[in-house]
């Protein structure tokens, strides 16, 4: 049965899809001129600037105000150097370094750097408290466990990219930081009062409202004394009465990716995930990475039949497509000119970098052996390359998984050289722990640890090194400290 052409357009003037590719397939343009509201782009949508923008002015040539959006947010998720690293560091090695006018300074940077390709939304910066060591999703992603800390970053970062004429989004309201599961896999639950998640959680959202934040991502956790059994892109009372209603935000509210399965699994599906997410108050509902026509045509039709069905008001459709289209407005205003960048990145993480003991003992550490602990990715980092790897021209590096790696292999390897590991919340590992501590027993180790800091210290290591994050700058900035770059 065909849509009402009417209702089939208000439905796509919410909606952020995505294509696979290095090109915009045919049937992305067409939906472009038909009123899709835009695209977001993923790491598979880029090989290099060039191609980006592109991509991009073939998607603008469909129609001019087109929301194309990105998840850069510098540090471990980055997806413009998703092949190498992001040349800056990531929001907790800023936080750790402390200083809010260079946290403004970096996202202006990224600003700069999306809006040269064409790209006129970033989905950054992440602002949650990260107050679980254990979260296995935010980490080094947040600015900090501090709320003032956080707020006065996340306002200094959406001040950047709005300065570069980038749109920015907030994310994820009312706040991942509490969380121990991955709402990626499940919906996670933070079950706190209200009056601690206005204490801890939402003055950096406070922060990015007065700061001017085009945009506030929605998460899909379940805060029962404010969501009850659903999370709070479904709910109202997050959405509307605390968020607009308290906070006072006016922008849009774009949801995270309604493929997870926090919202995927609460509504039965990606499509049916969309008409009680617009019905709780958002507006630009963010698809997901996984799309083709087909499924922005389920979505629409979702929407339509809702509408259609008296089970969602036409009005609350046209007032989120107005907020779609007033965010579009705003980023379609000329960009000012380009910022200078040249080793901003490196030289703020070289900030961010903290060494515990000392490294003057160790002898020979210009030549160490350098153990690299692999770790996985989260699903919102991807597989981007980290450590130290690019930045030791010369100094022999090894690989290894810590529940395979033998102890006197490495040791016997290494002869007299020190050994300095490599790794990426090397904490929540027990075997990992276990080969640190035992290599560091009897011979000279330091440790590197590129993820979220834990209070875990190996006993025996000569040194620990914190950087805060594994990007591409994070590593040459710990090679340097180590003396090896």
């Amino acid at each position: 049965m065909s849509l009402d052409p009417g209702l089939r357009r208000l439905a796509l003037r919410t909606l952020l899809a995505a294509f696979p590719g290095t090109s915009a397939p045919g049937w992305a343009v067409d939906l472009v001129g038909e009123g899709l509201a835009g695209y977001t782009l993923f790491g598979y949508n880029i090989a290099e600037p060039a191609q980006v923008a592109t991509v991009t002015a073939a998607l603008r040539a469909a129609r001019d105000d087109v929301v194309i959006a990105i998840d850069e947010e510098g540090g471990d998720v980055t997806r413009l150097a998703h092949t190498t690293g992001s040349p800056y560091p990531g929001n907790a090695a800023l936080g750790a370094v402390g200083d809010a006018s260079l946290t403004q300074r970096v996202y202006e940077a990224i600003g700069a750097e999306l809006a040269a390709v064409g790209v006129n939304l970033n989905l950054a910066p992440t602002v949650d408290v990260n107050t679980a060591d254990e979260n296995p999703i935010i980490g080094t992603r947040s600015f900090g466990a501090d709320p003032a800390q956080v707020a006065a970053h996340a306002a200094a970062a959406v001040a950047g990219l709005q300065d570069a004429g980038v749109a920015a989004c907030a994310k994820h309201f009312p706040g991942h930081g509490a969380t121990v599961a991955d709402s990626h896999l499940e919906l996670p639950t933070v079950d706190a009062p209200l009056d601690l998640l206005r204490a801890r959680d939402l003055p950096p959202f406070a922060a990015v409202v007065e700061a001017g934040a085009r945009s506030i991502m929605t998460a899909h956790i379940r805060v029962p004394a404010l969501t009850g059994d659903g999370p709070a892109t479904f709910s109202r009372a997050a959405l509307v009465d605390l968020l607009r209603g308290e906070l006072g935000f006016t922008g849009a509210v774009i949801t995270d990716a309604l493929e997870m399965k926090g919202a995927a699994l609460a509504a039965g599906g990606t499509a049916r995930a969309a008409v009680p997410a617009l019905a709780a108050g958002a507006d630009l509902l963010c698809i997901g990475a996984r799309v083709d026509a087909a499924l922005v045509e389920k979505v629409a039709a979702e929407i339509v039949g809702a509408i259609s069905g008296g089970r969602l008001p036409v009005a609350r459709v046209e007032e989120a497509a107005a907020r779609v289209d007033a965010l579009a407005a705003w980023t379609s205003r000329s960009a000012p000119a380009p910022v200078q960048t040249a080793d901003l990145g490196y030289a703020a993480a070289r900030r961010a970098v903290h060494v515990e003991g000392s490294l003057k003992g160790m002898a020979g550490l210009a030549t160490p052996l350098v153990v690299q602990l692999v770790a996985s990715s989260t699903i919102a980092e991807g597989p981007v390359p980290w450590g130290l790897g690019p930045h030791i021209n010369g100094t022999e590096q090894v690989r290894v998984a810590a529940a395979d790696a033998v102890a006197a292999d490495l040791l016997a390897r290494a002869g007299t050289r020190p050994i300095v590991v490599v790794g990426r919340h090397a904490h929540r590992l027990p075997e990992a722990r276990t080969l640190i501590e035992t290599l560091a027993a009897s011979h000279p180790v330091a440790v590197v640890e590129m993820g979220w800091p834990s209070r875990w210290r190996p006993a025996g290591a000569r040194a620990f090194v914190t950087t805060y994050g594994a990007s591409y700058a994070n590593g040459r900035a710990a090679a340097e400290a180590l003396g090896l770059a």
